[in-house]
């Protein structure tokens, strides 16, 4: 079964709607320069409400942080996991165990190759190991894009990896089927508003993931 996170939350009410729709995962994003921010703080007062009632994994989204940074923050918001959307070497990437994963924002297969060797040793054995993403534009990520599919392909046939870029309800079927990720992430793509997901949209997309 394919493993949906929802990412960019900001409020209770839409980690709620998330988890009783069936996400998997829920992102909080500590990057102060997206829309979607939160602070550490928040993000523990609203997982402290829902995670009672769930075996949802909690995700934090960090970008080119320093360790000790990234591990101050999932203590205090009590995270599972760190998203690392930057540009965190393999040593980086590998003092989180099998609590990190990174992103790949690759434009052509080569690129990707070239990742994937560098990262190989560093996320052996993570569930997932990458988050494959469109390439930066104005933010690292949430930016609506989507991102090569074929590329994603070949990276999901070496790796368990989220596929995110510019997914909504309309196109994650058919995403799915080319790519064969382990998981799908999605942000702006059930969004009414930067940071306030549409809950229906929300109810949709994971439907259309699950059938």
């Amino acid at each position: 079964m394919t493993v949906v996170k929802i990412c960019g939350i900001t409020n209770v009410d839409d980690a709620r709607a998330a988890m009783e729709a069936g996400a998997d995962m829920l992102g909080f994003i500590f990057y102060p320069p997206s829309p979607r921010y939160v602070t550490p703080e928040r993000a523990f007062e609203i997982i402290s409400v829902v995670r009672r009632s769930s075996f949802v994994r909690f995700v934090g989204v960090f970008v080119n942080e320093s360790l000790e940074h990234v591990r101050g923050v999932m203590e205090t918001a009590s995270l599972d996991l760190a998203q690392l959307h930057g540009k965190e070497s393999p040593e980086f990437v590998r003092e989180f165990g099998t609590r990190a994963y990174k992103s790949l924002q690759a434009t052509d297969l080569d690129t990707a190759r070239a990742l994937m060797a560098n990262y190989r040793a560093a996320v052996d054995g993570n569930m997932p190991a990458f988050i494959v993403d469109a390439p930066p534009a104005k933010l690292p990520g949430g930016n609506g894009i989507i991102a090569d599919w074929s590329v994603a392909r070949e990276i999901a046939r070496e790796f368990p990896i989220l596929l995110a870029g510019g997914l909504n309800p309309e196109n994650v079927r058919e995403a799915i089927e080319m790519v064969q990720p382990f998981g799908v992430d999605v942000s702006s793509g059930v969004e009414r508003a930067p940071g306030l997901k549409d809950h229906a949209k929300v109810r949709e997309f994971i439907e259309r993931v699950k059938r």
